[in-house]
């Protein structure tokens, strides 16, 4: 049967449902805190960042040369690249690896979900076109309200290591301040996506590459689990995840997109206590819940008009330009 009507392109055929790759995407960085645990076992925080970096880089790079992507070019690109690589991947990566030398795993993942909080209240500081209303201040103090329970301030922090959960909190700030500072500097850039993540990475990986060598010596062996471990954050919490999230963006959008991060506590917390035997009381669940029901509230947006906004770098997570997330590992 013929038509006159011009033909259009036929949709992209996916392996795997949008909803298995974001099961996948929610279990990879869920136990990303878990290979990062079983990492400093054997080797220095920095020489598990380094070892992420170089693995997640690689995965990247590759991708950028099945598409052909070329990296980005003009001095000041990179600069602004080196800046984001410090502040959503070198730091807050490190941070976590040395923050779960003395915190529980599933502690650190809970940590994590604290960034759209820290994120809401620079926002309202640093973003003049991002106006608060009245559930997204509620949502952040709601969502601080559970950081406190986790923390257990009614028994005075008793038990809680408080220079390991301050470099956690402090791991989740680092990424909307990235954030921030992507949004104003590459968000007109018209390098894509892939190939701002790839530079990105790979300006983090030289950084870590260089402070490595200095902070720590050379590991006197290694044990082939932390090995696969680091490898594993690397390849899959690192390069992969960004590809998954990058393809769910570009198919269901932002917002469900990065409501994965909604679930990436409740699955470091389960991997730690079921696999590492961890201890959990009480008010670390219950503030989780809490925690993430403030992050959700603080990332609703008015029904009415156009979000638009440049992408946020993941998380993390992981963090890089043109990608529009919460907090990521």
């Amino acid at each position: 049967m013929s038509s006159s009507v011009p033909s259009t392109p036929a949709p992209v055929r996916r392996v795997l449902d949008w909803r298995l790759r974001f099961g996948l995407l929610s279990l990879v960085w869920g136990f990303s805190f878990l290979f990062m645990k079983v990492g400093t076992e054997s080797f220095a925080p920095f020489q598990v960042t380094l070892g992420r970096l170089a693995f997640g880089t690689a995965v990247v790079a590759a991708a950028m040369a099945v598409k052909r992507e070329r990296l980005p070019r003009g001095a000041w690109t990179w600069v602004h690249l080196a800046v984001a690589g410090f502040l959503l991947n070198a730091l807050p990566f490190s941070l976590f690896a040395f923050s779960e030398l003395t915190i529980p795993s599933s502690l650190a993942g809970i940590c994590n979900a604290t960034s759209p909080l820290w994120g809401m209240a620079l926002s309202l500081v640093a973003l003049s076109e991002d106006r608060p209303t009245r559930r997204r201040v509620a949502g952040l103090g709601i969502g601080f309200l559970g950081v406190l329970t986790v923390l257990g301030v009614w028994q005075g922090f008793h038990g809680l290591d408080v220079t390991g959960t301050a470099l956690a909190l402090l791991a989740s700030f680092s990424y909307p301040v990235g954030w921030i500072y992507v949004r104003r500097t590459l968000a007109a850039s018209r390098h894509s996506h892939l190939s701002l993540t790839g530079a990105q990475l790979g300006m983090a990986t030289l950084q870590l590459a260089v402070v490595t060598p200095v902070f720590t010596s050379v590991p006197s062996g290694f044990p082939l689990l932390p090995v696969l471990a680091v490898a594993a954050l690397g390849v899959l919490g690192t390069g992969i995840a960004f590809l998954v999230q990058y393809d769910l963006v570009a198919e269901v959008g932002p917002t469900t997109a990065q409501m994965v991060t909604y679930f990436t506590p409740v699955i470091a917390t389960a991997a730690g206590v079921a696999l590492l035997g961890e201890s959990l009381s009480w008010s670390t669940p219950l503030g989780a819940a809490v925690v993430l029901v403030g992050a959700a509230l603080t990332q609703s947006r008015p029904r009415a008009g156009r979000g638009g906004g440049a992408p946020a770098a993941a998380p993390s997570p992981q963090a890089s330009p043109g990608v529009r997330q919460g907090s990521r590992v």
